[in-house]
């Protein structure tokens, strides 16, 4: 059953028009990752936090994306009403070669959650492509309770495609799962990210049939976030940092991972790269 090696690449960009267009010296910094995100020419490249408005990109940032992505389809899900305006969003670059359905899933999400541009699935003949942007649990938690009941919902939907297809989910999922996925675990607890409910809602997940390919691979290494907050100055520089943002497969197709790793996003903070190396067939 050989496939060949895919390359998939998941990053929250936290905000693609800044990226693009944007003249600040961290939008100077986000070019250089999409720079080399084009360089690794990844299959498909998964794009959280678009912040786009609700109608999607403008013809000036699909030519901007098509530049720096030359033979790439693109598809998007935006905010909109009921939701916040230029808020969460999803989008997937791939390959015009892959000819994939696009599907935009609601889960029945509490609130707003369906309408902010979450997920994206891309089906291919012999799996499933997916990228979720998980709400984050907000300050003072304001919003827990619903992100408990994503975090079912989104559990239940992956299981589901997981009895048609294999499934390869990527996305920033707003959770540091064990002590050794955050620098400063004990000054956290309580921490949007990191509480119990939270690491609760994703030991679900896992236990639905799904395997965390970074733990997979390299075991309880520590040390090795995707995100580093802004706020502070010195958390990349002091690697005071987080692992958010995951590439989980199907339990049955865990040994087919070649690669599990972080994309080394220079002194940019906020959220770097993922990248996974899967042996699968198109």
């Amino acid at each position: 059953m050989g496939g060949e090696a895919l390359k998939f690449i998941s990053w929250n960009i936290d905000s693609l028009n800044a990226a693009l267009t944007g003249t600040s010296a961290r939008a100077v910094l986000s070019r250089k990752v999409l720079k080399t995100i084009a360089e690794l020419n990844p299959e498909v490249l998964a794009l959280q936090e678009t912040k786009l408005p609700s109608k999607g990109p403008t013809k000036k940032q699909i030519e901007i994306l098509h530049d720096m992505f030359p033979g790439y389809e693109i598809v998007w899900n935006c905010s909109a009403e009921p939701a916040k305006k230029g808020y969460a969003g999803t989008m997937f670059l791939y390959k015009n070669s892959l000819k994939p359905k696009v599907s935009f899933p609601k889960i029945g999400a509490p609130g707003t959650m369906d309408f902010e541009g979450r997920i994206i699935t891309l089906e291919f003949d012999n799996f499933y492509l997916t990228q979720v942007y998980t709400p984050n649990a907000g300050e003072n938690l304001s919003r827990l309770q619903d992100r408990q009941i994503w975090d079912i919902k989104y559990a239940d939907y992956l299981a589901n495609l997981d009895k048609e297809k294999y499934v390869v989910a990527a996305g920033d999922f707003n959770v540091a799962h064990r002590e050794i996925d955050l620098a400063h675990s004990d000054r956290n607890r309580n921490t949007a990210g990191f509480t119990d409910e939270e690491r609760e809602g994703f030991n679900n997940l896992l236990k639905r049939g799904f395997t965390d390919t970074f733990r997979y691979i390299h075991g309880d290494v520590t040390g090795v976030y995707s995100w580093w907050a802004q706020r502070a100055k010195t958390s990349k520089i002091n690697n005071s940092g987080w692992r958010i943002d995951y590439w989980l497969v199907s339990d049955r197709i865990a040994e087919r991972v070649l690669k599990s790793e972080m994309i080394d996003s220079g002194p940019r903070q906020d959220h770097t790269p993922i990248l996974l190396e899967i042996d699968l067939e198109l």
